[in-house]
């Protein structure tokens, strides 16, 4: 079993992965069950839209009135009573712009919620390391985006209402001038909908795939120098900067349409009212009722048609493609399934005897990796080369080794995450990626994902049946988050994410995933922010989950003591052994426990840092440890000294490590 392991900072992902498919197909249905759903808050936000609509309609009436009534009477108190009469309603028309924002908010929060709860969902069930991203950029793109266009098409739908209304009160023929070309240019607008969120989505995946080509090049680029491959990588880059030109150029042509329209359904009204002027005053239209249609037309048909076409053209279909990507990268993510009974509260759920064995009866490992290799590039050197390795139900395995090696790769691997260049990777038997894989392995990063909502949603989450309290409660105390719950106010308790540290976030990351089913639990840093004892608890405590298989990418030598076996990368080979063989046969290993003996009696000043690890591994150097400085700092170049902390990598889903 060999492995060829190169240093590098973040990982690089196929940018092809970008662009899932798209479940557009059953979106405008969700879309409308969602706005059905909340049919009082659409009628809140109809009744305070009247409003404007009243205050639209006295623009033009208001002026038109105090001209024909009074100023080109001399009737100067007439006039100035009716430009009182539009101030109001423009005081009125402000008030209930300001309800308006209130109801949006009504609206637009529960889709927020809705696209989180999605994006967590994945997270926190496959560990894609997409869902961060997908969590801060494309749902808040999507709310903002949804706000926007609510506001907008409310407003040119109310609008409209009320200044062809206004119209057709100060006379109908202004209506025959100003209603043929906004009916034109929003039909011009309307047939470039469909195609504009096409190519909008096409530059979008073309932007992408750029993006996530750069990302893997940049990085390689002192091995894509070395193998001689310069010219085949700027060819590829060269591709895709060329289709995402051709896709910004086509989004660009119909860009110009939006601007058509908007000259012919807001601008052309404008010169034909002019135009038609002396046609108009010689048809029964008077001087205030023209003055009238142009105040509708320059203060309020054509600023809604300009919010409306550049909104609802730019990010209507910016928010289709979003809303696609976040349902359909969801559709693809099921509920581990419930494969045994419930379990009592004992002390702990311990998987479901999902398909243990394999078709012959025998045991299938809990992972078996088969000639595995893996590179983040065509051109760039293999992380992982002809990897061979296969970990029986029920064993505890520590990965270690220097930062940047392939650890949390490898557990990407085992995740499905990343998909090897060569080799077969199985879980409980099962081909990797596919759905029973994936329910048979549960995945926990660094980066803890836990959710708005009460401890007890966060805990179950990932499970399919109503998880008892007592149930919730023995996992908690058997991972050590029983303090953290009763200081939060226990299992009903609403907490916030935001005010959480790392390692409580850990904690109930940690609780939830021993709650779930999954056999396999791979802990990728997922204690690195906790302190040596609750470590070692939690460590125990998924060892001890019958039927469980633990693997631990270990970020302190401790770890890897209470592991039954332990995984040693390196970059040149791997070792694979429990403590005392490696010790014996790996000088790297060796390296990593360094040359520590049992400290003597402190004396003088000690570290600042409270060190209680079990097996009296110091995290720090201080003046108390004995040796030649060399002391267990496991994730580092031998001999550095680590500062006061947890010895740790940095390693993350999103890096490499």
């Amino acid at each position: 079993m060999t492995a060829r392991i190169r240093t590098r900072g973040r990982r690089g992902q196929d940018a092809d992965t970008a662009a899932d498919a798209p479940a557009g197909a059953a979106l405008p249905a969700r879309g409308l069950r969602f706005l059905l759903a909340r049919r009082r808050v659409l009628l809140r936000l109809t009744a305070w839209s009247v409003l404007e609509t009243g205050q639209t309609f006295l623009i033009g009436y208001g002026p038109a009135r105090a001209l024909d009534e009074g100023f080109l009477r001399g009737r100067a108190d007439v006039g100035l009573v009716w430009l009182a009469v539009t101030g109001l309603g423009v005081l009125l028309g402000a008030c209930g712009t300001a309800r308006v924002y209130a109801a949006v908010a009504a609206l637009v929060e529960p889709l927020r919620d809705r696209l989180v709860e999605r994006v967590v969902t994945r997270g926190v069930r496959t560990g894609d390391a997409g869902s961060l991203s997908g969590l801060t950029q494309q749902v808040e793109i999507a709310r903002d985006t949804f706000a926007g266009l609510v506001m907008v098409s409310r407003s040119f739908v109310f609008t409209a209402a009320g200044a062809l209304a206004g119209l057709f009160t100060l006379a109908p023929p202004l209506l025959l001038v100003v209603g043929p070309p906004l009916i034109v240019g929003m039909a011009l607008f309307a047939a470039t909908l469909r195609p504009l969120a096409r190519r909008q989505e096409t530059f979008l995946v073309a932007d992408e795939a750029l993006a996530g080509d750069l990302g893997t090049v940049c990085p390689g680029l002192r091995d894509i120098t070395a193998t001689g491959a310069e010219a085949q990588i700027a060819a590829g880059t060269g591709e895709r900067v060329e289709a995402e030109l051709r896709a910004a150029r086509a989004l660009a042509h119909w860009g110009v349409l939006r601007v058509a329209s908007l000259t012919i359904g807001g601008q052309l009204p404008i010169v034909l009212l002019l135009a038609a002027g002396p046609w108009l005053l010689s048809h029964g239209v008077t001087a205030g009722a023209l003055v009238g249609a142009l105040a509708y037309v320059t203060q309020s048909l054509l600023p809604a048609l300009r919010n409306l076409i550049h909104g609802l053209g730019t990010s209507g279909s910016r928010l289709t493609v979003v809303l696609r990507r976040l349902a359909g990268k969801d559709t693809g993510t099921a509920r581990p399934p419930d494969t045994g009974p419930r379990p009592g509260p004992g002390p702990g759920p311990g998987p479901g005897p999902a398909d243990a064995t394999a078709d012959h009866g025998a045991p299938s490992p809990a992972f078996s990796l088969a000639s595995v290799t893996f590179a983040y590039g065509p051109a760039s050197a293999p992380v992982v080369q002809d990897l061979d390795l296969a970990l029986p139900p029920g064993a505890h395995l520590a990965v270690v080794g220097p930062s940047g090696v392939g650890k949390s790769t490898l557990t990407a691997l085992v995740a499905g995450l990343l998909g090897p260049s060569h080799g077969t990777i199985r879980v409980g038997g099962h081909p990797v990626p596919g759905p029973k894989a994936a329910a048979a392995r549960v995945l926990i990063p660094q980066e803890a994902y836990v959710f708005s909502g009460t401890l007890a949603e966060n805990l179950a989450y990932l499970r399919p049946d109503a998880v008892p309290g007592e149930e919730l409660l023995a996992a908690a105390e058997a991972v050590g988050l029983a303090p953290l719950a009763e200081r939060l106010g226990g299992l009903d308790a609403r907490i916030d994410p935001a005010a959480l540290s790392a390692g409580e976030r850990q904690l109930i990351a940690l609780t939830r995933a021993y709650l779930s089913h999954a056999p396999l639990a791979l802990l990728d840093e997922a204690t690195c922010h906790l302190d040596p004892g609750t470590e070692e608890r939690a460590e125990r405590a998924f060892a001890a989950r019958p039927g469980g298989t633990l693997v631990v990418v270990a970020h302190r030598i401790s770890s890897a003591r209470r592991a039954g076996r332990v995984l040693v990368m390196d970059g040149r080979s791997t070792a694979y052994g429990s403590h005392e063989e490696l010790m014996r046969s790996s000088g790297l290993y060796r390296d990593l426990v360094g040359s520590w003996t049992p400290a003597p009696a402190r004396r003088g000043s000690e570290p600042a840092l409270a060190l209680r690890d079990a097996y009296r591994v110091d995290a720090v150097a201080g003046p108390g440890l004995a040796g030649d400085g060399r002391h267990v700092v496991a994730h580092r170049p031998v001999g550095e000294v680590q500062a006061p902390g947890d010895l740790r990598d940095g390693g993350s889903l999103g890096r490499e490590g």
